[in-house]
């Protein structure tokens, strides 16, 4: 009997029914999940890019605090996630914990436009013009209270829209584990084209025509795009729901190690002999066996088979790739903290220079923002057709480059970033000497332009780095935690935007101790803020060589692929035999 095209990997549609390939999944069901990533991304650049002119110019936040504020409201955008993600994984699964945050993400939009467009939410001074009122704490409060409801929202969507597309791919064809391998580059791609259309569209309509404009067309935006999401239902393909918590078999394998710490493992796994199932177990089961790696070889204790109630090899193994992700993540930190500068620093210092393109238009200084999005699109494409297949031809590897040296090559480009922001800010920082500039209001006479190079950089090395980071820990995440894994590529993003906010206030209290000069201070002509890119220089050139270490150390994930190969065959017998079974039954009704 005709096999008639059943996935391999074991994916069910959102009733729990096993799916056609040739019906569901693939490009054919991404196209609706890449196009709410892009209103969602333009939504959140929409309110991210031009935040800190928002709370300078609307609510009179001083230059610290307000970077504080940005840093602080996107560093909850980012950790949030692994709340999501934990809750995906364990409970309710990545469609409905998507389903429930989407719409806690909208309301927090919704409320947000109001705070922005209503008299009785949108804070006075920003309908008088008067630089001098106060806002009140209720103005203030529910603006705060929108953002944060938004935080709230992306922790569901953000770990989980991302991996619910590469669940469409099925990891035991091989034609769709190829298309699977441009996934996270494309996705990326059309993620960056609603940040494009945020910097250069959204922030100018905030400040030249009016910021409830401004944040109500993403809001408008997200809800169609929620709709189109919905339209996909029939084509989505579902992972089936692990019944054991992935992080408790870590916590488990953790603690038997520990309990087992007195017992010896001598020259290699065999010498005292690993507990492992047997591999029909893998097979019938549709689970991923890993082999047995050298790594962190205090966990191998709790595999010995003397030992009372041993974890499998296959447990302790995924166990040694967690721990291994948390290592790499603690070097993506630093890139994460310098990357925060886009969204705070960068945007107040292209407030001090010419901004004018003739014609008496002047773009907002936020606007540089959308040369990152340039550069990553335009290079996307090129490292997808031109890179990886060039250097596949001289590595053999199927992804051209291993996925820490594609992170290697993107935190060497931040310390390249840094360097060419420190001499763009000393350059102005001459010319203000050479003027006498003084005062914060004075606009020094450099065009805006000059910050370009800098973003520019950020873009193309995005390509190594943003890209690189998500896919490598959804590659490398023990079966069950995508969701999970995902959240150190979003939980990264989150604290590094917190440790900016805390280095950005201790530069600042030490700095100004006994009378001394803020190298951050509210006027940026009169700071030193060349000063603080020094300092994130020697940071970025201290975090390059802790990774260049961890990477050496690192050990990938390695499957039994005897087994994945003997699944295959399994499942496709299995699919012949509910395909009999499907005909007889239709036969005995007719």
């Amino acid at each position: 009997m005709e096999n008639k095209g059943y996935t391999q990997d074991g994916s069910v549609d959102l009733r729990g029914r096993p799916v056609l390939a040739t019906k569901t999944g693939r490009w054919k069901a991404c196209s609706f999940l890449v196009g709410y990533e892009s209103f969602e991304r333009m939504a959140f650049y929409g309110v991210a890019a031009n935040l800190v002119v928002y709370l300078t110019t609307q609510l009179h936040e001083e230059t610290v605090s307000s970077v504080r504020n940005v840093s602080n409201w996107s560093g909850s955008v980012w950790m949030t996630p692994i709340i999501g993600a934990y809750i995906a994984d364990t409970y309710l699964g990545r469609f409905w914990t998507f389903t429930i945050s989407s719409l806690i993400y909208v309301l927090g939009m919704v409320l947000l436009t109001a705070s922005v467009t209503f008299k009785p939410f949108r804070p006075k001074c920003a309908i008088n013009k008067d630089a001098l009122c106060p806002t009140s704490r209720a103005e203030v409060s529910f603006f705060y209270i929108s953002l944060y409801i938004m935080a709230v929202g992306a922790g569901g969507t953000k770990p989980n829209i991302s991996t619910f597309g590469a669940d469409q791919f099925d990891d035991f064809d091989p034609y769709e584990r190829k298309l699977k391998s441009s996934f996270f580059n494309w996705w990326m791609f059309s993620s960056f084209t609603g940040g494009l259309i945020a910097s250069l569209v959204l922030v100018y309509v905030q400040e030249n025509v009016g910021w409830g404009l401004g944040y109500g067309i993403p809001t408008l935006g997200l809800m169609l795009s929620l709709i189109l999401f919905y339209v996909g239902v029939p084509f989505y393909r579902h992972k089936v729901k692990k019944k054991e918590s992935p992080m408790r078999e870590i916590w488990r394998v953790i603690k038997t190690a520990f309990l087992n710490r007195h017992e010896t493992v001598v020259d290699g796994p065999d010498s005292k002999g690993f507990y492992e199932l047997e591999t029909q177990y893998y097979l019938t089961s549709a689970k991923r066996q890993l082999n047995h790696s050298d790594s962190f070889k205090f966990l191998d204790k709790a595999a010995l088979k003397e030992s009372t109630s041993p974890c499998t090899v296959t447990q302790v193994e995924a166990t040694k790739l967690f721990i291994g992700m948390l290592l790499v993540w603690l070097t993506t930190l630093v890139p994460t903290t310098i990357f925060a500068q886009v969204n705070t620093l960068f945007v107040k210092q292209g407030t001090t220079l010419d901004r004018s393109v003739g014609h008496g238009i002047e773009i907002p200084a936020a606007s540089l923002g959308s040369f990152i999005t340039i550069s990553m699109l335009l290079c996307v494409p090129l490292y997808d057709k031109f890179f990886v297949p060039l250097m596949r031809r001289q590595t053999g590897n199927p992804r051209g480059i291993t996925l820490l040296q594609r992170l290697g090559i993107g935190f060497a480009s931040i310390v390249v970033v840094m360097i060419v922001a420190y001499f763009v800010e000393r350059k102005r920082m001459l010319i203000i000497q050479r003027h006498g500039i003084e005062s914060a209001k004075e606009i020094v006479p450099m065009s805006i332009f000059w910050l370009l190079p800098q973003y520019i950089l950020l873009g193309v090395g995005d390509v190594f780095t943003a890209i690189g980071l998500l896919e490598f820990f959804y590659d490398q995440s023990p079966e069950g935690m995508q969701s999970l894994g995902t959240t150190f590529f979003t939980s990264g993003i989150g604290v590094g935007n917190f440790f900016n906010s805390l280095l950005v206030t201790l530069v600042d209290k030490i700095t100004r101790r006994n009378g001394g000069k803020s190298w951050i201070g509210n006027n940026l002509n009169d700071s030193h803020l060349d000063y603080y890119y020094a300092f994130l220089i020697v940071l970025a050139v201290i975090n390059l060589g802790g990774f260049v270490w961890v990477a050496k150390k690192y050990e990938y994930k390695r499957e039994v692929e005897g087994g994945v190969k003997k699944l295959l065959g399994v499942q496709m017998e299995a699919n012949k035999v509910m395909d009999e079974i499907a005909m007889d039954s239709l036969g005995e009704k007719l």
